[in-house]
C-alpha cells in the first residue's frame, strides 16, 4: 500500500476517535447540562481539535509536533469548521434534522478536504507562523 494511502487510512481511524469524541463532548454540553447546540458544537469542535493535532502528528503522519505546527493546527480546520457549521445549521434549521444527529451528518461531509489540508500543515518542515 502506497504511503499516501495508509496515510489516509490512519486519518480515517483517527477521525473515528475524534468523532466519537466530539460527539461525546457535544451530547454532554447539549442534552446533559442543556446548552445550545451552537455552543455546543464550538466547544466540542474546540477540544476534539487539541486531541486531534496529537494524534495525527503521532499516529497518522508520524511527524513530531512542535509548537508551530500547533499553532498552524487550527487552519487545517477552517474549511472543517466551516462546513459543518454551515451543515449543521441548515440540517437542523431548515431540513428539521435532530440536533443529536445532526452533526455526523455534517463530519463526514467535511473529512476529504481537511485530510488534504491536514497533510499539508502537518507535514511542512519550514514555515513560518
Amino acid at each position: 500500500m502506497n504511503k499516501r494511502k495508509a496515510e489516509f487510512i490512519r486519518f480515517i481511524v483517527i477521525g473515528g476517535i475524534n468523532t466519537l469524541n466530539y460527539y461525546l463532548v457535544y451530547m454532554l454540553f447539549h442534552h446533559v447540562w442543556k446548552v445550545g447546540y451552537g455552543v455546543s458544537h464550538v466547544v466540542a469542535f474546540t477540544l476534539s481539535m487539541v486531541a486531534s493535532f496529537f494524534l495525527n502528528s503521532y499516529f497518522t503522519f508520524k511527524v513530531k509536533p512542535t509548537l508551530r505546527k500547533f499553532l498552524q493546527f487550527p487552519l487545517t480546520q477552517v474549511v472543517n469548521f466551516t462546513v459543518t457549521t454551515v451543515c449543521i445549521y441548515l440540517l437542523v434549521e431548515q431540513l428539521d434534522v435532530s440536533t443529536s444527529i445532526a452533526p455526523l451528518f455534517a463530519i463526514f461531509i467535511a473529512v476529504p478536504a481537511t485530510f488534504i489540508v491536514t497533510s499539508k500543515i502537518l507535514k511542512r518542515e519550514h514555515s513560518a507562523v
